[in-house]
């Protein structure tokens, strides 16, 4: 890790009003939660997401669909909050204001103490109904497999009750994308951990930050495709990166020291 680049980076959240952490795959990878884009280890190499992620998918073969996210399900409780989310939830104490935005549905920022946490594309663990949204609140077992398991019904409607996660050809939650936006406008410093830069509209957060006069500060294993419009960027976990970033700031309003 690049000792002048973390100090640079302290500096700019010592002087931060509001923060915002936008978060990808790879925040989740370190939790053991495999990322879909990763043509080797990815859960895409293995299946068509037009089949698992998709609509058409669940109503072609919804049982199907639905045994493949309860297994995904399960690694996700099989898993935890690393020390990078623990990190995030930290700087609250340390900044006025600190906002997580992320794409990721496995509900690791909240369980980590983040306060405010904007899940772009839903969540796992929560479910409505296919053909009306109706929210539902049923406790779902956990699979061991990723075989087919029929989907319990809707006991509103009826309807197959599916994952409230965002699939493709589907739009994001209502209002979710445009509080991010105004977040991302208005922040003094924009962490952008552990995204490919891919995936829209999440991947314009930055560059609304940017126009806004953020200072952009990338959190991540390799170079993305939005490292060339970061102030700086730190290269390494994000646990690792995090922390240090986190224990910095500590010290530097203690008076202890420096990062």
């Amino acid at each position: 890790m690049d000792a002048t680049k973390l100090e640079r980076a302290v500096q700019a959240l010592d002087h931060a009003q509001l923060v915002v952490a936008a978060t990808g795959a790879g925040m989740s990878k370190e939790s053991g939660v495999p990322t879909f884009r990763e043509a080797q280890e990815g859960l895409w190499a293995r299946y068509n997401p037009e089949e698992l992620a998709s609509p058409h998918g669940f109503r072609r073969d919804p049982a199907r669909v639905w045994g493949w996210y309860n297994y995904r399900r399960g690694i996700v409780a099989r898993s935890s909050p690393h020390a990078g989310h623990e990190a995030l939830a930290k700087l609250e104490k340390l900044v006025p204001q600190v906002a997580v935005v992320t794409q990721n549905i496995d509900g690791y920022h909240r369980e980590a103490g983040s306060s405010t946490v904007l899940e772009l594309h839903g969540n796992i663990n929560r479910f409505k109904c296919f053909e009306h949204d109706h929210p539902v609140d049923i406790e779902i077992p956990l699979a061991t497999g990723d075989g087919p398991v029929e989907p319990p019904r809707c006991p509103r409607c009826g309807s197959h009750v599916r994952p409230d996660v965002v699939w493709f050809g589907e739009m994001l939650p209502p209002g979710v994308f445009e509080r991010a936006e105004s977040l991302a406008r208005s922040c003094d410093v924009m962490l952008v951990v552990g995204t490919s830069g891919f995936v829209y509209p999440a991947a314009a957060l930055p560059l609304a930050a940017r126009v806004g006069g953020a200072t952009l500060i990338e959190v991540n294993t390799q170079p993305s495709q939005l490292t060339e419009v970061m102030d700086i960027f730190l290269q390494g976990p994000a646990g690792d990166v995090l922390s240090a970033l986190v224990a910095g700031l500590a010290a530097r309003r203690s008076g202890s020291g420096h990062a």
